[in-house]
């Protein structure tokens, strides 16, 4: 199994945490995997780095107003569609 497929494999399964209401191994785990992101995509075009930057600053957005179910959304969906058309 490739790293993007994994990556997307995580982010599904912590979307499905905080539409649970479990917030707080999840967030822990968020914020690693946002590193691991910002990392896969160093070599990306500037234009899914600057749409990588978008979705983190949502996120947080989201995890700071503590807009669970808008995370997961972020989550399940914007990243993992930014993910499978990445070049990444």
């Amino acid at each position: 199994m490739d790293t993007v497929t994994q990556y997307r494999q995580h982010l599904k399964a912590l979307a499905l945490q905080f539409r649970l209401g479990i917030t707080t191994q999840p967030a822990l785990e968020l914020a690693t995997l946002a590193g691991q992101l910002i990392t896969l995509f160093a070599g990306a075009a500037p234009q899914q780095i600057a749409q990588l930057h978008q979705l983190l600053t949502a996120v947080l957005q989201c995890q700071q107003n503590r807009d669970w179910s808008g995370l997961a959304d972020y989550l399940e969906y914007e990243l993992q569609d930014l993910l499978a058309t990445s070049s990444a």
